[in-house]
């Protein structure tokens, strides 16, 4: 199966790419063996100064990135700028910082000597999905780059024009060729690469069901594996929250990058004292959204990545409203070409209803209404998921003393979750397992070698 750059916003194919035959993979494979073997031999100085003008590279072309990953998957085009400028920053914060994450790390023992060495893997397969085309491959490639692997990246089939990009980009920085590799592959032979010898661990982005099997492949294989998958994040609203800002953010949260986000704000859970009016405010912020042109400076939202994905969200949709939940703004999709769906805001969500278990990956927010915060706390618990959550309030002490409750990777107070180059990002549960970014993240893919002298 080929390759296909679709732009969602006209339907229309802009490019395909044959997939990679067993001959080239191969040959890539073994490619990236030999830079690998090469690139650890190198110190932290000369790997910081190849990140960094990765990072010049992006910043001085970022508004053609940016276009280009609106064109293939849809997002506003100053959502794509600021998605560009991060990698730049994640690149230029490990070329600041490996070394220091890295360092042997002495330990007083009975020994002569006695420290804590942190070589590299290998090769790190890194499988990554479309909705941040960009920063998912940046977030992963930059730390384990930094550590002395190689990484060889197999990206969605939808956006092979933003995997060639990121091949390109780190080329002309100077990397050994073949350290960092794009691979047109399918699904179907990702199994028989993590088998490979010449592959040593995986880092994987993506939906629950496939993280399973990613998981399996890479246990039996006995390969080191880190899991991103998805998310419900509770956003629960309590009743002292300064309610017109966190209205405001519930709206940044759910419909930034067209509500594909993992860590997107998506279950609303509300205390009863402020619901109808925190309802009310969201409905009329969210209503306000204007829709169109992605390319377009204004627009604040744009196309689903696939018109299937649209589909898939409907169908959510129309369930949860036949199992009682109220349609309170938009669910449906937008007429005419392209994979448009309306912003749309789901009420009286309950637990019989498949948006309080599932994961709505698109841009629908699901309001549970609470019988009081501690009933709040329960709910945003009562999920598979456990990836992000955050907790709204004018006490932000109590709020946080609220959030060690809360069963996730990260739990943020009066602020959206985000990921940020200077701390860990993961879930647990169904999240997946594994930590990438800060120095628990470059040091996922090292060695965690004890060196002992008498």
């Amino acid at each position: 199966m080929p390759h296909i750059s679709l732009n969602p916003a006209t339907g229309k194919v802009e490019r395909t790419f044959q997939r990679c035959d067993d001959q080239h993979l191969d040959s890539a494979l073994e490619e990236s063996r030999k830079a690998q073997k090469i690139w650890q031999t190198t110190g932290f100085v000369q790997r910081a100064e190849a990140l960094r003008r990765a990072a010049e590279i992006l910043m001085a072309n970022h508004d053609d990135y940016a276009a280009l990953i609106t064109r293939e998957m849809g997002k506003p085009l100053r959502e794509a700028r600021a998605e560009v400028e991060k990698c730049a920053l994640a690149c230029d914060y490990y070329a600041l910082h490996a070394a220091e994450f890295l360092a042997d790390e002495p330990i007083e023992t009975d020994a002569t000597q006695s420290y804590v060495s942190y070589p590299p893997l290998g090769t790190v397969l890194a499988i990554m999905p479309w909705n941040f085309p960009f920063w998912q491959v940046f977030r992963a490639a930059a730390p384990a780059l930094m550590a002395g692997n190689a990484i060889v990246l197999k990206h969605s089939s939808n956006v092979p024009q933003c995997a060639l990009a990121v091949e390109d980009i780190f080329r002309t920085a100077g990397l050994p060729k073949g350290l960092f590799a794009t691979l047109m592959i399918e699904a179907n032979q990702v199994a028989g690469i993590i088998a490979d010898p010449r592959i040593h661990a995986v880092t994987f982005t993506g939906s629950e069901p496939a993280g399973r099997q990613v998981a399996a492949e890479a246990g039996r294989n006995l390969k080191k594996c880190v899991l991103e998958l998805g998310g419900s994040d509770p956003f629960i609203v309590l009743r002292d929250a300064d309610l017109d800002y966190a209205s405001t953010q519930a709206v940044n949260s759910r419909f930034l990058n067209n509500g594909q986000s993992c860590i997107a704000a998506k279950r609303f859970i509300v205390v009863p004292e402020i619901a109808d009016e925190f309802v009310l405010l969201m409905r009329q912020k969210v209503a306000a959204l204007r829709v169109g042109d992605p390319m377009k400076e204004d627009t604040q939202a744009g196309p689903m990545a696939r018109p299937d994905l649209r589909d898939e969200l409907h169908r959510q949709v129309m369930d949860s409203i036949a199992q009682g939940a109220q349609a309170l703004l938009g669910c449906e999709p937008v007429a005419g070409e392209g994979a448009y769906y309306l912003p749309s805001i789901l009420d009286h969500v309950t637990p019989k209803a498949c948006a309080y278990h599932e994961e709505l990956f698109g841009p629908v927010a699901t309001v549970i209404r609470a019988r009081d915060e501690q009933d709040a706390l329960r709910i945003a618990k009562d999920t598979r998921f456990g990836l992000g959550a955050s907790l709204w309030s004018r006490d932000a002490a109590r709020a946080e003393r609220l959030s060690r409750e809360i069963e996730a990777g990260c739990c943020f107070i009066n602020s959206t979750v985000k990921s940020d180059p200077r701390l860990p990002f993961g879930g647990i549960k169904a999240s997946g397992y594994g930590r990438e970014l800060s120095y628990h993240g470059i040091r996922e893919f090292v060695n965690i070698k004890t060196v002992w002298v008498k």
